[in-house]
């Protein structure tokens, strides 16, 4: 499990948890900045990998969206410099952001991970790469172009494969048993399965993605609604004790 934190707080409370790897999100990231995913700079990012990766004592794996730029040249120089953040591992995506061609041209999109990986290597900092294809989030929910792409991204070097969106653990097996024997990560965003479920098959890595953000901000809202509609405060009440995250801190 590497759950996903958004700042410096997040992160420190999970590593309290007992968890042994972190990965950021781009979304809960964006969000916490008032923005939309994907609205980030190049260098706001890179300045949250450096403050996330220094304020914990265990590994974190950046969120790297597409590497900030479409030529495989720029992505690899892009992803020298998060290798100068204290990072432990970064993704590469071959989502375009563009609805009407919403995923690179395969060949493109596996170049842009060589590199990557050519990148990592040449940066001696044995950064774990990980390889997404995003089909089943970017409209082109098609496990078998999936599992070509996946499997073109582990021939390109990368080290782990990820394919966000999957929910049927007949595709999910089948897409580990396509990249065998490298890991896949499976994203986890709501209770369609279990830790147990996806160990069984196969499944090596997971984490939720913007899911703790999106919780924590049901929250928020859920509160704030209350106190903006019908000036009562039940939903405060629920909330953890001041001593109880004051503590967390100390």
């Amino acid at each position: 499990m590497i759950p996903n934190p958004w700042d410096v707080g997040s992160a420190r409370l999970l590593e309290r948890l007992g968890f042994k790897a972190l990965a950021s999100t781009s979304s809960g990231f964006a969000w916490s900045l008032g923005r939309p995913d994907h609205a980030v700079t190049l260098d706001e990012s890179l300045a949250h990998f450096r403050v996330l990766s220094q304020s914990v004592s265990i590994p974190l794996n950046a969120d790297f969206e597409g590497g900030f730029a479409v030529e495989p040249e720029r992505v690899g120089t892009n992803v020298v410099a998060a290798a100068t953040t204290g990072i432990a591992g970064l993704s590469i995506e071959d989502s375009t952001g563009d609805p009407s061609a919403p995923l690179f041209d395969a060949t493109l999109a596996a170049e842009r991970v060589r590199a990557a990986r050519e990148a990592i290597d040449a940066s001696g900092t044995g950064l774990v790469l990980t390889g997404r294809s995003e089909g089943f989030i970017a409209g082109r929910p098609d496990l078998g172009e999936t599992i070509r792409r996946l499997t073109a991204y582990a021939e390109a070097g990368a080290d782990c494969l990820f394919a966000p969106g999957l929910r049927s653990l007949s595709d999910i097996t089948a897409v580990v048993n396509a990249v065998a024997p490298k890991p896949v990560n499976v994203l986890v965003g709501s209770d369609f399965t279990t830790v147990a479920a996806l160990a069984e098959a196969g499944v090596r890595r997971i984490s939720v993605g913007g899911a703790l953000a999106r919780a924590a901000w049901s929250g928020f809202l859920e509160a704030a609604r209350e106190l903006a509609g019908h000036g009562t405060f039940t939903r405060l009440a629920a909330a953890v004790s001041y001593p109880e995250i004051d503590g967390s801190f100390s």
